[in-house]
């Protein structure tokens, strides 16, 4: 009889195949033992051999990896990691996307800040190499052999380049990040995890998110209000391989999910995403606290009266 995992690592993919192979050699050299992990690849309608990658992975017995396929009807992340949570069988849910590689203790670190944390947690893992719009990619890609990220990793650490988007955030912040007014606000999905059967409480990811942008901290959002505590776990690190974007046009097409979150939620915490861009997510927990904003819990609770 099969042990049944306590880690559950859900994979969103969509015409990613090269990347997606790197992302799961990444997860074949975890430290945490193979039979403690399952992996979860739902596909949202890739033409270009996703399902082959993902076969090649399972049939080497590397991987304990299960593949899911939805019919390509536009973009439904939100929708592809609902199908990861709701048929994941490990206790923790990590997300990662197609081009994160995670650093050999990845998974164990992710599952370590679960086991030390007293109730639900959403741990933040750490993400070298991101750029806003690839404008190191070149850099990057010549620097990072795909085959060893744990090896870029370290470098990366020990010389200082390309550290995590976030890293100003939490140099400020990181220790006590469960304290802040809206932590959820730095929930990006990229490198996370969260407690299964939290995420199936609270209802998983809001499948009305149809363009990329904000589904990650709309649910980031409902687990602080359900009593997650919020923490960034350096040792949870990954690095993202360069692909091509356009952040700028994906940008744009955020503001709309953003201004979805501010009138689904109505506190004057969420309001503040109807001026996107003008809030800097890496700020606006100050910015809350200048402005005396009350809690979200705390405002609705007293509109409840």
């Amino acid at each position: 009889m099969a042990v049944q995992p306590t880690v559950s690592v859900v994979i969103p993919t969509y015409n990613r195949a090269d990347l997606l192979g790197h992302t799961l050699d990444a997860l074949a050299g975890q430290d945490l033992p193979a039979e403690q992990f399952e992996v979860l690849v739902v596909d949202d309608g890739s033409t270009d051999g996703t399902a082959e990658v993902v076969r090649a992975h399972r049939d080497r017995g590397r991987l304990r990896v299960r593949y899911f396929f939805q019919e390509d009807e536009g973009f439904r992340v939100a929708a592809a990691r609902n199908v990861g949570i709701a048929n994941a069988e490990g206790e923790v849910c990590v997300f990662v996307d197609s081009g994160v590689l995670l650093h050999s203790g990845g998974l164990r670190a992710h599952l370590d800040t679960h086991r030390a944390t007293e109730g639900p947690a959403a741990v933040c893992g750490y993400v070298y190499c991101f750029n806003q719009d690839n404008e190191d990619a070149r850099e990057i890609r010549a620097f990072v052999d795909p085959a060893r990220p744990s090896a870029a990793i370290e470098a990366l650490r020990a010389d200082g380049r390309w550290p995590d988007y976030r890293e100003g955030f939490y140099a400020r912040n990181e220790h006590r990040f469960h304290e802040l007014p809206a932590p959820w606000f730095l929930y990006w999905t990229c490198n996370t995890s969260a407690n299964t059967e939290q995420l199936r409480s609270v209802g998983m990811f809001d499948e009305a998110f149809r363009c990329w942008g904000g589904e990650d901290i709309d649910l980031g959002y409902r687990l602080h209000l359900d009593g997650a505590r919020f923490v960034v776990n350096r040792e949870a690190a990954a690095l993202h391989y360069p692909h091509e974007k356009a952040y700028d046009e994906r940008a744009v097409s955020a503001v709309d999910n953003y201004r979805y979150i501010a009138g689904k939620y109505a506190t004057p915490i969420t309001d503040l995403l109807t001026v996107v861009p003008t809030v800097d997510f890496l700020t606006v927990n100050d910015r809350i606290t200048e402005q005396g904003l009350p809690r979200c819990a705390d405002f609705l609770a007293a509109q409840r009266g």
